[in-house]
């Protein structure tokens, strides 16, 4: 069983304007200490941003607009605490506590994955999809649903009917739909708005990639300060998932779908 979403859900739109602000950060330092929180919906974006970049409300302002059209700003940027700052004067260590967990993917969470990037590819409109077993649920905002029931012969689509969706209908929070980016791998925070020190990012991607790889379930545990994580320097972890968050475009990407 597993739900997905796409990019123009009121929640990774969330997502997606979290990853912008980290993405404006990662241009404004080598290596930023940030998190980012989004809320919004209903004509209003509020996000909070702790940071050691210097950013500002003009660049930021641009990118909701960007993702989100037009809607009303309310931006708070503060300085990030000197002592998690401090964390990581002498080198790279770990920035948060944590447990986290890698899964190989399913073939039904690959199938789902597949399904919903082809439905956005023609409809670029908020949507939601879930599979469980044969039932294919396909929730798509703005369509004609006789073209998809065509595309997805015994699917249910939209059980009650045609509907907007979007950040008018809805609000969107960041780190909200966690099932939809991670699957089974889904156990501590979430993987948007952080810099790469944060184990919520670097671990969570480190995790996954692993389980992929060797075909085995990932466990791992880590505490604000570790120098090492599954017998590995953290640095190591990091730069793994600094190549990933590379490959992919950067976190504004990556926020778009997710690990998957």
């Amino acid at each position: 069983m597993i739900e997905k979403v796409n990019l123009s859900h009121p929640d990774k739109v969330a997502d997606r304007i979290a990853g912008a602000i980290v993405d404006l950060a990662y241009r404004a330092e080598e290596n930023p200490k940030i998190a980012v929180e989004v809320l919004i919906g209903h004509g209003r974006c509020h996000a909070i941003i702790e940071t050691t970049a210097q950013l500002y409300k003009a660049d930021i302002c641009y990118a909701i607009a960007r993702i989100a059209g037009d809607v009303e700003t309310d931006i708070v940027i503060v300085p990030q605490d000197t002592h998690l700052s401090e964390n990581q004067a002498d080198g790279v260590r770990c920035g948060d506590n944590g447990i986290f967990k890698g899964m190989p993917l399913t073939a039904e969470q690959k199938e789902l994955s597949g399904v919903a990037h082809n439905i956005y590819e023609k409809h670029p409109t908020d949507g939601k999809y879930i599979l469980d077993g044969i039932r294919l649920i396909i929730c798509q905002s703005n369509t004609d649903a006789e073209e998809l029931k065509n595309a997805y012969p015994g699917a249910e689509i939209n059980p009650l009917g045609g509907w907007t969706g979007g950040t008018d209908v809805d609000t969107g929070a960041t780190n909200r739909k966690l099932g939809s980016d991670m699957a089974d791998s889904v156990t501590g925070g979430g993987l948007h708005g952080k810099d790469l020190s944060k184990a919520d990012v670097s671990v969570n991607i480190y995790a996954f990639l692993k389980a992929q790889k060797t075909g085995q379930p990932v466990q791992l545990v880590c505490a604000i300060g570790d120098r090492e994580v599954d017998g590995i320097p953290y640095a190591d972890i990091v730069a793994q998932a600094r190549e990933y968050i590379d490959s992919i475009g950067g976190f504004e990407k990556f926020a778009e779908w997710g690990l998957f």
